[in-house]
């Protein structure tokens, strides 16, 4: 069982660019945030995998970047020029798949981390 840990969050200003990282206990093929308002179902933001790969959510392209440090097994997500709608649950899930898998489907992730509520203020 690999156990994931999430840093950041918290409040921060619109405008503002947010850092996320989440920590594996282990190594897994991919690495992914998600995320989730409260009475909606969770929705992917990006996913990175240990061959290089990337996936962004089509409606967060140009703001979002991830990164996979594998020698830590840390992945690393900054979301540029922040809006209130970014206000959240950031939820960090791992799995054996690709990245090429995609977003869609919270089952590809066998792993998943209690996440870090983000608050965006005007």
């Amino acid at each position: 069982q690999v156990q994931l840990v999430e840093t950041g969050g918290g409040s921060v200003e619109s405008g503002a660019t947010l850092n996320l990282s989440c920590a594996a206990s282990g190594p897994t093929n991919t690495m992914a945030w998600w995320r989730q308002v409260p009475g909606k179902g969770r929705v992917g933001v990006a996913v990175v995998d240990r061959f290089g790969g990337t996936e962004y959510a089509d409606s967060m392209k140009g703001r979002l970047s991830l990164s996979l440090d594998t020698t830590t097994n840390t992945a690393h997500l900054q979301i540029y020029r922040l809006t209130s709608e970014d206000t959240a649950k950031y939820i960090c899930a791992a799995g054996w798949g690709v990245a090429k898998w995609g977003l869609t489907s919270p089952t590809n992730y066998e792993f998943w981390g209690k996440g870090t509520q983000v608050v965006v203020s005007l």
